[in-house]
């Protein structure tokens, strides 16, 4: 008699759906095992932010650690990165000199300007955000020994734009140079005037330039530094009308921003526009300096001035 086809094929067809149930419970646990192994190491949270970035000149990706380690210079291609105001202090002066001046000075919301939020409310949260009142820090300090009067706009406070107080600070510590007979030096890293501000912000192009003028008067001496970025209405006040006009390497440098200018001129524009380099050749600033040799271009430039035609002209202002 015949096999049954039903009765052969009953056995194997158990013994396969038992292989395969124990297949098919063993895959998804591995399926599984690979998926979340996968997300733990995806996983954004798993990740510290912040470790590295990119080179804005190079594009070469870079540890932050050892970025911070050489001063805030691109280890591939020499690029100077922006700042933040305290680490600049830091740089330039002798430990344990810096003495801060007009600190408590605050910024006003005069003209009550909304855009996204009030500018009253933008205010307070960069202050809380930064540990400071405004994007100028100025004071005393000293380079190398040599007594200075030092301001630095800090970037990371809106921007290092220049508004009422920004203007008033400026002035009050070029009025301290004058007083004390000490130089100047001032490093400038900005987006230009602040808009929030309106005409009161571009008031100050006017305020700062007069002041560095009475410097000027009085056979005092002074210093800009431009760093990246320095531009619109920084640019095209104080920052160049000190005695010296120096400048970090690749520093952007220019009043209107390059796409701006091209839209305007409808042409394309000379390679490097707007860079410190390009305006070294063409005589906008003295010379271009490498960070980690700054302090000694201060204070070398410092032993230049004469102290003689300071006192001599500060007294003929005086019995005017």
């Amino acid at each position: 008699m015949a096999d049954d086809p039903k009765q052969n094929d009953a056995p194997k067809k158990k013994g396969d759906s038992k292989a395969k149930a124990e297949q098919d419970q063993a895959e998804p646990t591995e399926k599984k095992q690979g998926r979340l192994s996968r997300l733990r190491f995806s996983k954004k949270k798993d990740m510290p932010g912040g470790l590295w970035l990119k080179c804005e000149s190079c594009s070469e990706v870079i540890f932050r650690k050892e970025l911070e380690e050489k001063g805030r210079v691109c280890p591939s291609c020499g690029f100077h990165f922006t700042v933040p105001g305290r680490e600049r202090i830091a740089m330039v002066l002798d430990e344990g000199t810096w003495r801060e001046q007009f600190a408590e000075i605050e910024a006003l919301d005069r003209l009550n300007f909304i855009d996204s939020t009030p500018y009253s409310e933008k205010i307070a949260r960069t202050v809380k955000r930064t540990g400071q009142n405004e994007a100028l820090l100025c004071g005393f300090g000293e380079v190398l020994g040599k007594p200075i009067v030092l301001a630095i706009l800090d970037f990371g406070f809106m921007g290092g734009s220049m508004g009422e107080v920004v203007g008033e600070k400026l002035a009050l510590a070029i009025e301290l140079a004058i007083r004390d007979r000490r130089p100047f030096v001032v490093f400038t890293s900005s987006g230009g005037a602040r808009m929030h501000e309106g005409v009161l912000s571009l008031m100050q192009m006017a305020k700062t330039c007069a002041a560095l003028k009475k410097l000027n008067d009085v056979g005092g001496f002074s210093i800009c530094v431009m760093t990246h970025p320095t531009t619109g209405g920084v640019t095209a006040s104080f920052a160049s009308v000190t005695d010296i006009v120096l400048a970090e390497p690749g520093a952007l440098i220019g009043f209107a921003g390059p796409r701006v200018i091209a839209t305007t001129l409808k042409q394309e524009l000379p390679a490097g526009f707007q860079r410190a380099e390009f305006l070294l050749d063409r005589g906008m600033i003295d010379n271009i300096v490498a960070r980690d040799k700054m302090r000694e271009t201060i204070a070398r430039l410092l032993d230049y001035v004469d102290e003689a035609p300071y006192e001599s002209a500060a007294a003929a202002v005086r019995h005017a």
